[in-house]
């Protein structure tokens, strides 16, 4: 598997990767002979914050196959530090476009997690516009902050009888990839992949930002605007705390 350049941002390694090498590197792992999973990580600034603040999350971005950046302002403090990484490469931009290689190649694609409904929702959203994408099975865990270990074989016990090239999960970061990491070996898959809310917004159930602020970088300004509860904390209190850090590592690296 080719291997990327990475970029530390506050300790954690962002992959320097763009959309089509992305695409590629998975397609070609689905096309060898191996039968380990691999995982890949969508990290937002939150996400760098709670790796910062953990060391076990940090060890889960550190081992990953790949760390994508997720948000301008990672995008902007790779730049910063020196070495811009290609693109950011949301959830919202990867999902779709996996799904139009899942759609050419015909990959079987299991969805974990979300609300009850939107994997169904999704999956008629493929049947529609990616017809040839197999989605091989939809597993809705229970809403817990833990999982115990019955839920933990429930689920591995879905994905093993659907056979997926690719496990989709969405349980919010770093959640999502905490589970991945700690299941890794015993995911019947090529790929993990911690894909965040695109379930919901893929599949039509929540609109997204207009392209013009995505390119602004006003994204999260419009995730505010949907959820200003559940969100102002990410965003005021938590996310601040991002650019100084970055500086901090810039003014090290000088």
């Amino acid at each position: 598997m080719r291997a990327f350049e990475t970029i530390s941002v506050i300790g954690v390694p962002i992959t320097r990767i763009g959309m089509r090498d992305l695409l590629d590197a998975i397609h070609h792992y689905i096309l060898s002979d191996h039968t380990s999973c691999k995982q890949i990580c969508i990290t937002p600034v939150n996400s760098l914050l709670a790796a910062y603040d953990n060391d076990e999350v940090m060890q889960v971005y550190q081992s990953s196959q790949y760390v994508l950046c997720d948000g301008m302002p990672v995008k902007w403090a790779s730049q910063i530090l020196g070495k811009p990484v290609p693109e950011r490469m949301t959830g919202l931009d990867v999902l779709p476009a996996l799904l139009e290689e899942a759609h050419v190649h015909r990959y079987r694609i299991f969805l974990l997690g979300a609300s009850p409904g939107v994997g169904e929702s999704l999956a008629a959203y493929i049947q529609k516009h990616h017809s040839n994408a197999i989605v091989a099975g939809i597993f809705v865990p229970p809403f817990k902050k833990q999982f115990s270990e019955t839920d933990n074989e429930q689920m591995i016990h879905a994905i093993k009888l659907a056979k997926p090239h690719i496990v989709l999960v969405s349980l919010t970061a770093p959640k999502q990839d905490l589970w991945i990491a700690e299941n890794l070996k015993r995911i019947s898959a090529h790929w993990a992949i911690g894909i965040g809310g695109a379930f919901e917004v893929t599949a039509g159930l929540i609109p997204r930002a207009p392209r013009w602020m995505q390119k602004c970088g006003l994204e999260w300004f419009f995730r505010f605007l949907q959820e200003p509860k559940r969100m102002f904390r990410r965003y005021f209190v938590e996310a601040p705390r991002f650019i100084p850090l970055v500086l901090k590592q810039w003014l090290r690296k000088g």
